[in-house]
């Protein structure tokens, strides 16, 4: 059984949710009315998960969770609204150490939570199974990486890393190529390290699918843009390519590319029932297959449970492409790059506080 905490102040919310989890048959629940309650539960309850409201009267959910990583650090996963401060905040929250969000349904609790509830009980039972950081922030975590303060595996290439060089076409010497970053859950974090890592003039356009809700894709994008050297914009047009940008998905899209003339441009297109995620990984790297040879491609393969990604980037390393995977030893949960490596689709797996350096190693000088 997993031993699930539901901190909300809405009586009505916790019945709710209790009732979910509940019916779902493996989880034994407790419920906390605020913060203070819930941090007093910790030693006794000792949770496996917790759901946190981000809205509370005195401790709010962002202060609850600062203090939960550092007294008792495990997986939390964030039930916050669907507007633009909802999404701020939960994008904080994913920096402090929560593992996933679900937005709160938008009208009628009572009425409308049915809507998430299959969602939320497969982010928490995947939450459940989430790699808590030694530190209480991934950041941290990373940033100690890089002074030497902790020991990772180091990059494990299951091919001969090859340098990448140009490639003819059409008579003339094609020298664009463009880098296919997927993530889910734990991914803003994740994000926040790799193009942290990477410097303004970076030659080669980042398209980036992370799974998320269209009202936090922006956010993100903004976000990254500010603790970055890379431009960071969310695509919610037809938006050409230009080195040292990276781009986001909009959520409840996908993201493809196109050509309008000899420019490449990423655009939002309505989601594609036959992905089961979205912005989908497979559908972002399958339409830049058609349009870029692949061995102008590097796939990135992050943290995020499920599998999409993983069918595609394979294929691209088949047809001569490189893709790269996050470690089992920093993915928040290993479930996206797991497939991946399972598939024997990485050309190389990764620590994430070394991919930034692996792609700088690939790209051509």
């Amino acid at each position: 059984m997993t031993k699930l905490l539901i901190v909300d102040d809405s009586a009505l919310m916790r019945r709710l949710l209790t009732e979910i989890f509940q019916s779902a048959g493996d989880f034994d629940v407790a419920v906390a009315r605020n913060g203070g309650e819930a941090l007093a539960m910790l030693p006794t309850f000792a949770p496996d998960v917790v759901t946190l409201d981000v809205h509370m009267p005195g401790m709010d959910g962002l202060a609850c969770l600062d203090r939960i990583m550092v007294q008792h650090p495990c997986p939390v996963v964030m039930v916050s609204s669907l507007t633009a401060e909802g999404a701020e905040e939960t994008l904080e929250a994913m920096t402090l150490g929560a593992i996933d969000f679900v937005p709160k349904p938008r009208g009628a609790i009572s009425l409308e939570i049915d809507d998430i509830a299959g969602e939320l009980v497969d982010k928490v039972r995947a939450a459940a199974q989430a790699r808590i950081p030694r530190t209480a922030r991934l950041r941290d975590r990373v940033r100690a990486a890089g002074a030497g303060g902790l020991r990772h595996s180091r990059t494990h290439f299951t091919t001969a890393p090859p340098r990448l060089a140009p490639v003819s076409m059409r008579g003339e010497v094609f020298e664009p190529g463009l880098v296919l970053v997927g993530c889910s859950t734990g991914g803003p974090p994740a994000l926040d390290a790799l193009l942290g890592a990477l410097p303004a003039d970076f030659p080669w356009p980042i398209l980036i699918a992370q799974h998320m809700p269209a009202s936090f894709t922006g956010a993100l994008a903004r976000r990254l843009d500010r603790m970055c050297a890379l431009t960071v914009q969310e695509v919610d047009k037809a938006t050409p390519l230009l080195p040292g940008h990276a781009y986001v998905g909009r959520g409840d899209a996908d993201l493809v590319l196109s050509r309008r003339g000899a420019a490449l441009v990423a655009l939002p297109a309505p989601s594609s029932p036959d992905h089961f995620w979205h912005p989908s990984v497979d559908r972002l790297v399958e339409s830049a297959m058609r349009l870029v040879r692949p061995e102008r491609l590097i796939g990135v393969l992050m943290t995020g449970m499920g599998t999409d990604g993983a069918s595609a980037m394979a294929k691209l390393k088949q047809d001569g492409g490189l893709t790269l995977a996050e470690a089992e030893s920093t993915a928040v949960v290993w479930g996206m790059p797991g497939a991946l490596v399972k598939r024997d689709g990485a050309s190389c797996v990764s620590p994430l506080h070394e991919i930034a350096a692996d792609l700088a190693r690939l790209l051509p000088r």
